[in-house]
């Protein structure tokens, strides 16, 4: 059997302008690969299959071209293309060593018309054609921009002949929703298909738009011609190989071809890279590319990679310039390079926290360091009963009511737990609306508001996220048309327990407003365990590692039990397990939230990192919306839901108890 041509995708582009290096490894089952394996399900959580198969809807009439195979899918796009004007969903063209798959490729005579669906918003007046006024292109919106510059370049050189245009197609946050029921006409179904039957998911339209929803898009098509331009004639900021658009494309493409690695100098997207393997899968004999890259750059040893290096150090802006002076590892960084200084505030400041971090690696200390008695300072003019809350939300790309906007903010959950005076402990509220097409946010501000309303205790949150939504509501609060009776109730309880953000209009500051426990680890409590992290998923087991307090009480089944800590979702659990003389991480020991999801991916879902805390809760979200399950399995993902929710609230109340032990 001959061997699968090995041409420059634009995935493969986009991997390749991320880092050369990436090219060698992708699509290499000997390489770890820390990336969801069913693509399907970030395309699920972020609205990307809804956008893309509403915008198929707005061209009746086009042919979908399904085969994943090259040539047979070239073959079938040139059978197309011998028509006047064609409209063809996943067009495949290919010039040379290149290959694409269009999302549109709509024909009109000479005319080809490129369109590239992203599952993003815009806004008119702030996109415009994506260009500064200096020439410039916009760094929010390059990565798409350059994706379809190469899908443009690729498509001229098939067609010379003809004129090339390229858009855009965006969700429009300008526009308004013109009926109840949209987004269910794109449901998600399953197939089983391929080794042990593991389901391969795909997007499905139940029933044709409208003509209302024919004629009223929510999704807004940008012309990129010009910007195209621009980035053909920019050289680009890169470290290795050509620095001219097409020459880099030519470059990319001839690497892969060849499947020769591209040897790049370790730079600041190293941090990302996906190719990493923890040692539990070195054991298993898969690769680890990341290390592979600075062995060959740097001569570093496996023992190099057991200390911390400049790419761990927290929120710093000036890793680059460390690199360029191939000063790696945290070892080599000096006070100068940080300059910590005081801010005038209580704790630490945002340079020392940073010092303190690689102190604390160059003198070997694994100790914790907290600022005791500014915390306790903090802490004695906390109210109580204490409320810890949390909530899980989703951004839905197609509203579910007339009139309501793309990506609008949904609030579907919330866990309460409350700490009264006397150490008492209780999980005491929560709420989650799974319901398909219901729009939740006003019912969860009731029922926030009730588990809140009967005192004045201090209300705490862990980062920013609770006070965002709570904003955000606010506002759709006051550009609803038909606003609920209890308009005016929300919003003064919404504001009396928030800060108005940067974008609002109107500025506020809440008379209870809620207190970030984020902000406190931040000022107050440096572990090293968590190497510069600050998610609560990485301080929770940190603390566990370091509090006795807390690995006596909850080793103990007294969460859930009968005259013990309160729990709507426990009983008798115990939290504290050891195993090789190290806490298990208790987010380890909840059931797993899908049966058909490998634990590889549902760790990508749940990664610690700050940006996707709660993605596993938004595909649990998105999947009950969208996808048609049994009864029983709906039961056990909203089971899930509540468990992890109600975690997320106690790790908070155990950062609060590890906090009043550490500072008697």
């Amino acid at each position: 059997m001959a061997n699968k041509p090995r041409y420059l995708t634009k995935s493969r582009f986009k991997l390749g302008m991320e880092c050369p290096a990436k090219l060698y490894y992708t699509g290499k089952d000997e390489y770890a690969n820390e990336k969801l394996e069913d693509s399907f399900l970030a395309a699920l959580a972020d609205g990307g299959f809804q956008v893309g198969e509403l915008a198929k809807a707005y061209f009746p009439g086009g042919h979908n071209i399904t085969t994943l195979n090259y040539d047979a899918a070239l073959a079938q796009t040139n059978e197309f293309l011998k028509q006047d004007n064609v409209v063809i969903f996943e067009a495949a063209i290919r010039f040379k060593n290149l290959f694409i798959r269009t999302d549109i490729l709509v024909k009109k005579g000479r005319c080809l018309e490129l369109i590239e669906v992203k599952a993003k918003s815009c806004e008119l007046a702030e996109d415009g054609d994506f260009i500064k006024e200096k020439g410039g292109i916009y760094s929010e919106w390059k990565p798409y921009l350059l994706d379809v510059a190469f899908q443009k370049y690729v498509l001229t050189q098939a067609f010379p002949k003809f004129k090339v245009q390229a858009s855009l197609m965006l969700a429009d946050k300008t526009t308004l929703c013109p009926t109840n029921g949209l987004h269910q006409k794109f449901l998600v179904v399953a197939d089983k298909c391929g080794a042990g039957g593991k389901p391969r998911r795909r997007a499905m339209m139940t029933s044709p738009l409208t003509e209302q929803e024919q004629k009223q898009w929510i999704l807004r098509q940008i012309n990129v011609d010009k910007t195209c331009e621009v980035l053909y004639k920019q050289t680009m900021d890169v470290t290795i190989g050509p620095t001219k658009f097409v020459e880099r494309i030519e470059w990319l493409a001839s690497q892969y071809e060849r499947d020769e690695k591209i040897n790049c100098r370790p730079s600041v997207a190293c941090a990302e890279c996906e190719f990493r393997a923890t040692a539990e899968e070195e054991s298993r004999g898969l690769k680890n590319g990341f290390k592979e890259c600075w062995k060959q750059a740097l001569n570093w040893t496996d023992k190099d990679f057991e200390t911390p290096n400049v790419l761990n150090i927290w929120d710093y802006k000036r890793k680059g310039k460390l690199l360029a002076e191939n000063r790696i590892a945290m070892s080599e960084v000096m006070k100068t390079d940080i300059e910590p200084d005081s801010d005038g505030k209580p704790g630490l400041s945002h340079s020392e926290r940073q010092w303190l971090q690689v102190e604390k690696v160059q003198n070997r200390d694994n100790t914790i360091c907290i600022e005791k008695a500014a915390l306790k300072r903090e802490m004695q003019r906390w109210k109580f009963p204490l409320h810890f809350i949390d909530f899980e939300t989703a951004a839905v790309a197609i509203p579910f009511n007339e009139g309501r906007r793309p990506y609008e903010q949904v609030a579907f959950q919330f866990s309460h737990h409350m700490v009264h005076q006397d150490g008492r402990i209780e999980h005491k509220g929560q709420y989650l609306n799974i319901e398909r097409g219901v729009f939740p946010n006003y019912d969860f501000v009731r029922a926030l508001k009730k588990e809140l309303e009967d005192d004045d205790g201090s209300i705490f949150r862990y980062a920013a996220h609770e006070n965002t939504m709570l904003v955000a509501i606010d506002g759709q609060l006051a550009k609803d048309s038909q606003p609920p009776k209890d308009m005016e109730a929300l919003k003064r309880f919404i504001r009396s327990i928030t800060n108005s953000t940067k974008k609002s209009v109107e500025k506020w500051r809440g008379e209870r407003s809620m207190i970030d426990l984020r902000e406190m680890v931040l000022r107050y409590y440096y572990a090293p365990s968590t190497n510069g992290s600050n998610s609560i998923k990485t301080v929770l087991p940190a603390l566990l590692k370091n509090s006795d307090y807390l690995k006596k009480k909850y080793s103990q089944p007294i969460y859930g039990g009968k005259g013990q800590i309160h729990s709507l979702n426990f009983q008798n659990k115990v939290w504290i397990k050891m195993e090789g003389g190290h806490v298990i991480d208790p987010y380890k020991r909840l059931p797993k939230m899908f049966s058909d999801v490998s634990d590889h991916d549902f760790k990508y879902l749940s990664d610690d990192d700050e940006l996707r805390d709660g993605g596993a809760a938004m595909t649990a979200y998105a999947r009950m919306q969208f996808e048609e399950m049994a009864e029983t399995e709906r039961q056990a993902i909203r089971e899930a839901l509540l468990r992890y929710c109600e975690l997320d609230t106690l790790a908070m109340v155990m950062i609060y108890e590890a906090w009043v032990d550490l500072v008697k």
